[in-house]
């Protein structure tokens, strides 16, 4: 049995076919998938950056769309599935560190016009509070007209959040004019 198995691995690596092989596209040392499912819709990579503080290398961020763009504007206002995927490359980020990161964006996405409820905002926030961050943990941001933003840890969905205004506000954190960071913004826009 262990022949027969290992000799199929060969002929699917010869063959060129393999389930893992060009499935992602490695960004900053970390394999980003190349495409995501948005509630039974398949979205494809735009694009990814490095979200850095002082020199630290805290995210990936990468952001999946229906088309292709480089328009931020068009990310923060399109009412079509599209997601955001953070993979956590530091130990240095804690979930304190994120919700005030969160808060700052929230308000500078605000500045912009992209408003939401503060009800929302502490909704997606408690999503940090229940769950530590640590280094290894991806989240899926994932919005779909019609169902919300829903925020998957590791896969698992730990919560959804309803409304257009709430996923130009979230989206605005990373695609205003003032973003989170301005190199992951262009990376993740297939800018860089």
């Amino acid at each position: 049995m262990k022949q027969l198995i290992l000799s199929l691995a060969v002929i699917f690596l010869i063959s060129g076919w393999a389930p893992v092989m060009g499935q992602t596209t490695k960004y900053f040392g970390q394999q980003v998938p190349n495409t995501l499912d948005a509630n039974g819709t398949q979205l494809t990579l735009n694009g990814a950056g490095l979200r850095e503080k002082y020199w630290i290398d805290l995210y990936v961020g990468s952001l999946f769309v229906k088309t292709k763009t480089s328009d931020a504007k068009k990310v923060i206002t399109t009412d079509e599935p599209m997601a955001i995927r953070l993979q956590i490359v530091s130990g240095m980020i804690t979930s304190d560190k994120m919700i005030e990161a969160c808060k700052e964006g929230f308000a500078k996405a605000a500045k912009d016009g992209y408003r939401t409820s503060q009800a929302k905002i502490d909704q997606f926030i408690n999503i940090f509070k229940m769950n530590e961050i640590v280094s290894g943990n991806n989240y899926n941001i994932i919005y779909t007209p019609g169902t919300g933003v829903q925020v998957y840890l590791n896969n698992k969905l730990k919560d959804t959040i309803t409304g257009l205004d709430f996923k130009k506000a979230l989206f605005g954190i990373w695609f205003c004019k003032e973003p989170a960071d301005e190199d992951l913004m262009e990376g993740m826009l297939g800018l860089d």
